[in-house]
């Protein structure tokens, strides 16, 4: 038995008894400063432990609804937490979200929330492509925006000055352009982006792209397979104490 499916079905054992985990609890490092971090490569999901709360704020001032996908009633609450710079964060985006989508958000099982995680020190252009994205969500294109980073990372992932690039892209979402410069301008955004940055890390979070589900921490892009054991644990867990 390959180590992928030793881990999920481990995995699925032990989130029957883990999966009430509230998102209150801590770790260990809490109040550290984020440092550099690799990203998370490709792996089962299978680094499984406590997380803490990913969030640090009041709903409305997070802009959470213009990025998250799925119902509010939906029994399972998933934090992806990501860096647009990424590459394992772009791969769950091609390969892994779609799937999550189709079988967990649209049939109402799971919402998902997208948080903001840029690793600076490892990919120079992350922190302003997360602020362009929050500004777009300030318009209801928080979405077209992150599709078109990761569609597009390749191109601005290195370029010395990706600003008019990520004004390009937001003109591609449909975003206003002035209105977004203004946003840039402001600074609210950048201290809201590095505010979620550092509630992540007291939350558990070293490395990109990673999955607070229910209070458990996930670190790794994985295929769907390897999402479903864990996922359908905690959804009938959850469903079964209805």
């Amino acid at each position: 038995m390959n180590r992928t499916v030793v881990v999920g079905a481990v995995a699925a054992v032990a989130l029957v008894g883990l999966a009430a985990a509230s998102l209150l609890g801590g770790r260990r490092d809490r109040g550290a400063a984020p440092s550099a971090q690799a990203d998370a490569p490709r792996q089962g999901a299978a680094a499984l432990a406590p997380a803490g709360n990913p969030l640090a704020g009041q709903a409305d001032e997070l802009m959470l609804a213009a990025r998250t996908k799925g119902g509010n009633q939906a029994p399972m609450v998933i934090y992806e937490v990501s860096d647009f710079q990424c590459p394992y964060c772009r791969q769950f985006w091609a390969e892994t979200l779609p799937a999550l989508e189709r079988e967990y958000i649209n049939t109402g099982k799971a919402r998902l929330t997208f948080i903001n995680f840029p690793i600076p020190q490892l990919h120079a252009n992350a922190q302003a492509a997360h602020e362009v994205a929050m500004c777009a969500a300030q318009q209801d294109k928080f979405w077209r925006m992150h599709d078109l980073l990761y569609q597009h990372q390749e191109a601005w992932a290195r370029l010395p000055d990706p600003g008019p690039y990520f004004l390009g892209l937001a003109d591609s979402a449909r975003a206003d352009r002035e209105a977004v410069e203004t946003c840039l301008g402001a600074g609210r955004i950048r201290q809201l982006v590095q505010g979620e940055t550092q509630a992540s890390w007291n939350a558990g979070v070293r490395s990109t792209p990673s999955f607070i589900v229910q209070g458990l921490l996930l670190a790794g892009s994985a295929p769907i397979g390897d999402f479903r054991p864990i996922l359908d644990s905690i959804y009938a867990a959850r469903t079964t104490r209805r």
